[in-house]
This record gives structure tokens, sequence and C-alpha cells, in this order.
């Protein structure tokens, strides 16, 4: 009887345990309520809520179906906590992200924040939450829990934040040489070609994106058009629509696990971002002096304190977890993060994330020119120029968007000196006062992150009316490119603009190939070097400038522009002109065509002949979602014909050959592509690098694989009817 008893209570009690139900459960069982998701036939969620919160929580957690490692790993990253996954060598990089990141500041700022960000925030944690709580099988690296502040750490939406150009090896040099070897790889973001790299000669891809507006005046339809082309490591962002019933309804590109579409469009207007050259970031040399058990360091006549605090880093190791603590310093500048010649080096940068991810998300539901201007007066996005268009026929240009006031006698592109107060920041630029354009004269508008100063042709603003510090880049073989394809051209429509996308010109070939003709032609005729490269000579003559995956002269003149810039790229710096411009007026006959022949050696060695196709060189493959590609030539893989941006092409394809392949595998580059018609009723096409999925057993997985390396863009189902006979799956969340 005392047996039964027990059993009794034993079977009472976990009853008991199961209808108290966790109140998170029940809260997230409600607001599954007001979610839809409908997945069309590319996989795309296309989420619809009644509240915008809603909306957030269904995005939350269709972004964690289709890829919830990406998810987690960008905020393992963003919050400082890749050692705990991936051991002693994230250590440094762990403390970069914890000198500005601090979970107890976030925390109070996320109290301080508006109801209505609150809520989203909310909504944020509790879909990613509610995913972990539907797939137990699941199991997080790390972030078991996601917290609603947690969305302060990463609020900008691009791939390498401010906080990266931080060096690692002076951090660690800095705080210590004993925290194991470092790597500045290892987040979602990567680096360039989105993997952590082989030892290469190549120059890394150049990263940053295309946008371009063109007014109505110069469209065939009489509405504006907009390009949208972010540049990125494959598989950074997903592509999906957010709908709600309080005005919401924005679609494009969102980088993964934050709630908000980063590049995209609503019904009324659409928003490009390119990576802007503009001085956003500031380091400063301080004097600094220990004064007892503490330091001070100079500022004017003043000596203030420097302030000191501790930073555990917890890592992981084969025997459990450790953790190393880090005793470091601030000025009223910022973070102290290395030393030079006796000095501290402290950095400056924009920290305003309420700020920030206000602007991220208030901008998607802006429907106007004006609307979208008044979010760019929060002025907290720090790395990024602007291109929009909207259904009024209203095109703009807004340059980075966060520029620090300076005294211009200072040159603010090396550390100045701290100690004095004339270098300080002084407030910021307004709108007005940085490089701007509102519907220019010549009726198109882009930027492909070169400077402003080309951004409309003749109506592009002038270097000269503005201080040094807003823009430190300059042209590009791109840029020229992107200003050919734009240039006079008065019909534009959706299919045109797309050409133009994929246009397969290469101009950075223009000085260096006649340069390489010059240099045969009056080589002696009894010359061996002029008679092994006599056919390569001739093929090459003939050649248009223009990629294809049939081209023979493709593939001759990229791996002869690989050698040849390494081995003048050092000698091109120097005198101040490009590395095409150098070759084409300084490069030595012998040095030219000495390369010619060493490329021509390379391609006959991984593929049998000089005369290879680039499609049979160049190719796209997806082989699993490891954050890091594996590549490998015994697999099928798709040719490409467009190359890296490198040379000008506007498409980018930022490939290689890997330690174990000869064929070139791209990892960077075009990873989303939109363009998008503005009129009674928007249009658009689109297509997404690979497929939406990062499940390699989804049908999504590399369903677009194809129609990304053709240029192949698909029709867009931006409104609800448009996904009748498109729909693959309807659904609740956890359902």
């Amino acid at each position: 009887m005392k047996k039964f008893v027990l059993i009794l209570a034993a079977a009472s009690a976990s009853f008991a345990f199961r209808g108290d139900k966790n109140p998170d459960v029940t809260r997230w069982e409600q607001e599954v309520r007001n979610v839809t998701i409908i997945r069309d036939d590319w996989g795309i969620a296309h989420i619809y809520g009644k509240t915008d919160a809603d909306a957030v929580f269904g995005m939350e957690y269709a972004q964690a179906e289709d890829d919830f490692n990406r998810v987690e790993t960008n905020y393992i990253n963003s919050m400082g906590m890749l050692a705990e996954t991936e051991g002693e060598s994230k250590i440094i990089q762990d403390l970069r992200m914890k000198l500005f990141i601090d979970p107890v500041d976030l925390k109070k700022q996320y109290a301080a924040s508006p109801e209505w960000l609150k809520k989203l925030m909310d909504a944020f944690a509790d879909g990613l939450n509610f995913y972990l709580y539907k797939h137990p099988e699941v199991k997080p690296r790390v972030i078991t829990r996601f917290e609603p502040w947690m969305a302060l750490s990463f609020t900008e939406g691009s791939i390498g934040g401010d906080i990266e150009r931080v060096n690692l090896n002076q951090l660690a040099a800095f705080y210590g040489k004993d925290s194991g070897k470092q790597t500045a790889s290892g987040a979602a973001t990567l680096n360039a070609h989105g993997d952590q790299g082989d030892d290469v000669d190549e120059p890394p891809e150049p990263t940053g994106s295309n946008g371009m507006a063109i007014s109505p005046t110069n469209t065939a339809g009489h509405h504006a058009l907009l390009l949208i082309n972010p540049h990125t490591s494959f598989y950074f962002r997903s592509e999906l629509q957010m709908v709600s019933e309080e005005g919401l309804n924005a679609y494009g590109a969102a980088t993964w696990g934050q709630f908000f579409i980063y590049q995209g469009f609503n019904d009324r207007a659409g928003w490009m971002h390119t990576s802007s050259g503009v001085d956003a970031v500031d380091q400063y040399l301080e004097t600094v002096e220990k004064k007892g058990a503490d330091y001070v360091y100079k500022y004017g006549s003043e000596e203030r304190p420097v302030v000191s605090k501790e930073i555990t880093v917890p890592y992981k190791t084969d025997h459990g977890m450790a953790e190393k603590k880090f005793t470091v310093y601030y000025t009223h500048h910022g973070p102290v993060i290395g030393e030079s010649n006796g000095k501290w080096v402290s950095i400056a940068l924009m920290q305003e994330p309420i700020k920030a991810l206000e602007q991220s998300y208030s901008r998607t539901k802006s429907t106007d020119y004006k609307s979208f201007y008044k979010t760019m007066e929060l002025q907290a996005d720090s790395s990024n120029n602007t291109i929009f268009a909207d259904a009024d026929g209203d095109i703009a240009y807004f340059h980075g968007n966060f520029i620090p006031r300076r005294d211009n006698k200072f040159d603010f592109t090396k550390p100045v000196d701290g100690s004095n107060p004339a270098t300080d920041w002084h407030g910021l630029l307004s709108i007005e006062e940085t490089p701007h354009l509102l519907n220019p004269k010549s009726g198109w508008l882009y930027n492909c992150n070169n400077a402003p100063w080309w951004a409309a042709g003749p109506s592009s603003p002038k270097k000269e009316d503005f201080p040094a510090y807003v823009d430190k880049g300059g042209e590009s073989a791109r840029g020229f490119h992107a200003e050919r394809v734009l240039h006079d051209k008065k019909d534009f429509t959706l299919d045109s603009l797309i050409g133009a996308a994929f246009d397969s010109y290469l101009p950075w070939f223009e000085k260096p190939i006649p340069a390489l003709m010059k240099a045969w032609d009056g080589m002696a005729a009894d010359n061996l070097l002029k008679a092994r490269v006599a056919d390569q000579i001739a093929l090459l003559r003939t050649w248009d400038f223009r990629w294809g995956v049939n081209s023979v002269p493709t593939s001759l003149a990229v791996f002869w522009g690989v050698d040849i810039r390494r081995h003048v790229g050092a000698d091109a710096r120097s005198p101040g002109m490009s590395v095409e411009e150098y070759i084409g007026s300084k490069a030595t006959a012998e040095q030219l065509l000495t390369s010619l022949a060493a490329a021509s050696d390379k391609l006959a060695a991984d593929f049998g002949s000089w005369k290879t196709p680039w499609g049979e060189v160049n190719r796209f493959q997806r082989i699993n979602d490891d954050i890091v590609p594996e590549f490998n030539d015994a697999r099928p893989s798709i040719p490409v014909g467009f190359t890296s941006s490198e040379w000008g092409s506007l498409a980018s394809f930022g490939a290689r050959a890997y330690s174990n392949t000869k064929k070139w595998y791209g990892s960077s580059g075009n990873s989303f592509v939109a363009v998008v018609e503005f009129g009674d009723k928007v249009r658009a096409r689109a297509v997404t690098a690979g497929g939406e999925s990062g499940d390699p057993n989804s049908r999504h997985f590399n369903d677009e694989a194809k129609r990304y390396t053709t240029g192949d863009l698909r029709d867009v189902y931006y409104y609800r009817d448009q996904l009748k006979g498109h729909t693959e799956r309807e659904y609740h969340p956890g359902n």
C-alpha cells in the first residue's frame, strides 16, 4: 500500500508539472496565432502579422528554420563569444568585441528604448526562443536563450562593422601575447572571400556593392527603377518579406538574426546600401603616464585619469571551459587598442545602438523621400552610402550617414594627437553638409564603393566643396564601367537594368592589354619569349574585353592580370597611380611578356591547355552550409561567366583556387540581386546565391544556382494574390 501511494504521488507531481505551463510558452502560443508564414515555390518566407512585432516574431522563426547556425553565429560574434565554442584562438577577437559591447550597458539601453522598439526586441527574442522550444533536436553552440537586449549588439547589418577595423595583432600585442594564436575570421561575416583563407598571393577580393537608381525621365515606363546588388560573402543574408497591419510591407535581404530588411523595398520606396569610403573612425595617440597604481593621460593642460576595467573572456578547452581576464583601458576618445612609439592608441567610433536599430527598422516603413530623409536624420548608419528611389519618381544619393565634424587641418587618415583638444570630434555633419543628390539632371545615379564625385556624371557632387575627411576613396574600374552603362541611356526597363548589372565588359584591361601588344610588337623577331607567346598575343589582340563562359581570352587575360599584378603591384603603389595605369605605362616589356608566359603555363598545368574557356575555370559550387566553405573538383559545379570585380565586372564573383582544387570557386560577390520598378504597383525580380535554405537536404539549398550564375532573375511575389499557384506551404510558426 505504501509503495502504491508513493507511485501515485509521483504520478500526481508529474501531471502537476505538465499542467503548470511555462509562462514563456503561453506567451509564445498567443503570439503564434497572429502570425502566418507562406513559403513560396522558391522557399522564400512571406511573413504576415497583425502587428509589426508579430511580423518580427515570424521573421526570426523563419530565419531560424532556414539557417539557425548563421543566426546564432552572428550573435556569438557580436557579443564576443566565439572562444566559448571555437577555443583559445578566438580570445582576442572576443576581447575586441567586449571592449565595445557590454551586456550590462545593453540591458540598460534596452530599458531606456522607446516602447515600440522594445516590443520589436521582445518579439525578436521570442521568435528565436520559440524556434528552439519547438526544435529540441537543434543544439545551439553557445546561446541557448536569446534575450531582447541582444538585438542592440548587432544593429546595422553591414558585413564587417566598424569594430572589426581594430587590428587583432595590435590588440594582442598590447593586452598580452600569451592569448593563443589569433585569427581575424570565424564569424558569419568572415573575410572578403567568406572563408578563413589559404595562404595565397592574390590580393583580397574587393568587397562592397552596386546600387543604381534611374529617374522616370530615363525609363521606358516613366517609373523610377532601383538596382539592389550587395557584394558579400555568400549566404550572408536571407531573402524574405515582412507584412503587418501597422503599415509594414518590406521585401529584400535581411542579415541573419536581424529583424529588419537591410537592403530592399516596400510598395512605395526602396533603398540600397553600399560600403562607404567615409572616414567615420579615428585613432588617437595618447600621452600616458603612470601615477601610483593608476594611469593618467594628457589632454590640453589637464591630466585626466585613464579609466580601467576588467574584462573576462571565457574560452573552450579540451578539458572544459576556462577564462582569461584582461585589464583594459579607456580615454574619453574610446578604448585603448594598441601602442605606437611609446604612445597608447585609442579609437573613436559610433556607439549608438538604440538609434542605429531604430533607423535600420524605421527606414523599412518609409514611403517617400521625405519620410526616408527623416530616418537618415538619426545619423546612426556609420558605414554606408545609400541609393534611394520611390514611387513619386524621386531618386537620391546619401553619403555616409555618420560623419564627425573635425578640424580639417589634421590628417585623420592617420592617428592624431589625442592630447590636442582640437583633434576631438565636434558633433556631426548634417545631411546637407555631406555629398547628397536628389533627382540629378543626369537622370541616374549610382555607387559602387567609389567616391561620390562620380555618382551622377556631370551632376555629381564636387570634391572641393567638402572637407577632405568626407571620403577617402577614389574611382575604380567598376565605377568607370557603371557610368558607361548608365550614360546617355533613356529607355531603361527592368530587363535592360538587369542587362546593365550583368554587362560583360572588363575595363581594367583597357590600358594593360594595349601595353602588352606594344611590348610584343616592339620585341626583336628572334626573341624566344616573343615566339613563345605569339599565339596568345594573336588571341588577345582580337579580344573585346568581355567575359563569357566560352571565352578563352578571358581565362588568359585574368591569369595574366593576376600574375603581372603580383609582380608590379608594390611598385605601382608608390607613384600614386592605379595598378592598371602602372602596368599600362611603366611595366617593362620583359615583365609583361614573362607574366603572359607564366599565365599560359599555369593554365596548361592546371587545366591541360592555356586555351581553356573561362567557364571551365570559374565555378559555382555549394556542397554544404559550413560558414567556412568546402570545395571539391570531383563534385558537381556550375560555370560562371562574370569575374571578380577587380577587373571592373559589375556582377562580382570572387573566386580562386584552393589548396585542394585547380578550379576556381566563388565564395563572395553577388549574393543578392534585385531590380525594382516603382509605379502604381511595385514590380521586382530577384535572385539569391544558391538558394534560400541552409539545409543541404532541402530542394531550396541550390535551386537558384543556375539562375544566379546566368543572371536570370525570377519574379518576386510581392503581393499576396501573386502567391496563388506559387505557394509551397502556409503555416503558423511551430506547426
